[in-house]
């Protein structure tokens, strides 16, 4: 499991956007099992992912939690802008 976080220049929605492109069936192909307009759950062999996102006074506020996807989360927040 892995928690990582850091700060986006972009807005919360499209960093869900993002997200739902890069884990859903445009990309690793995870199952989306719930979504908020700043929140995100998917879920696919054996793991799963979350990511949140809120605007804040200095950008976007980006938190993911990953079991069995620490690789791909890692990559993604590598990505985010």
């Amino acid at each position: 499991m892995i928690r990582l976080g850091k700060t986006a220049k972009t807005k919360p929605d499209v960093a869900i956007q993002e997200a739902k492109d890069f884990f859903g069936p445009k990309g690793y192909g995870l199952t989306m099992v719930d979504e908020t307009p700043t929140w995100v759950k998917f879920e696919g062999s054996g793991g799963e992912v979350e990511i949140g996102a809120i605007e804040e006074a200095k950008g976007t506020s980006v938190e993911i939690v990953s079991r069995e996807w620490d690789t791909q989360a890692k990559e993604f927040m590598s990505k985010l802008r």
